[in-house]
């Protein structure tokens, strides 16, 4: 997970929200936006070469799709990059869709997933990651977290309420299945 200000500043912040005031932006924003630009940054690097999407402009569009989240009820630090990273998935899933092209993904993760080809189309990823939450959510959410999201076992652990050794092997199971998929997705 991101590495930032006071978590305690954030979670201050995320509570106001979930209390409905939304003036709470105005300040939390500040308070994540380097912490988000990272995180783009991030998936950006590992995208193909001329991808018209910039990390500033992927923070941008997460920030206004977070501000349509109005039913959320924040728990913590660590649930705002969850969301924040899962709608970053989106947002890069869609562009990928727009304009029907291959786009690389995280280094570690393309490692992780299918070891002999680093390339990963996003597309696929997502499509196969849709078909594992239908068959298994929770290892699904396990991907999310860690994957996009950036988070350790231990805080996946504490944003779905399971013990670290659940993380683990869900994370294990999913990778397998994944690799499976990528290597013969589906149509």
């Amino acid at each position: 997970m991101p590495a930032g200000p006071d978590p305690g500043a954030i979670t201050a912040q995320l509570a106001r929200l979930s209390l409905g005031q939304p003036e709470a932006w105005n300040t939390l924003v500040p308070l994540v936006y380097n912490d988000l630009h990272r995180l783009a940054r991030s998936y950006m690097r590992r995208h193909t070469p001329g991808a018209t999407l910039q990390p500033t402009a992927l923070v941008n569009e997460t920030y206004l799709r977070l501000l349509h989240q109005t039913a959320i009820q924040w728990k913590s630090r660590a649930h705002f990059f969850a969301i924040s990273a899962l709608l970053m998935r989106r947002i890069l899933v869609d562009e990928a869709r727009r304009r029907a092209i291959s786009v690389r993904v995280i280094e570690q993760a393309a490692s992780t997933l299918h070891p002999s080809s680093p390339d990963i189309d996003l597309t696929l990823l997502d499509a196969a990651l849709t078909r594992l939450a239908q068959l298994d959510p929770r290892p699904a959410n396990v991907v999310e977290l860690r994957y996009f999201g950036g988070l350790t076992i231990d805080e996946t652990a504490a944003v779905l309420h399971v013990s670290p050794k659940t993380v683990k092997r869900d994370w294990e199971m999913a990778r397998a299945w994944l690799r499976a998929e990528l290597r013969n997705p589906s149509p």
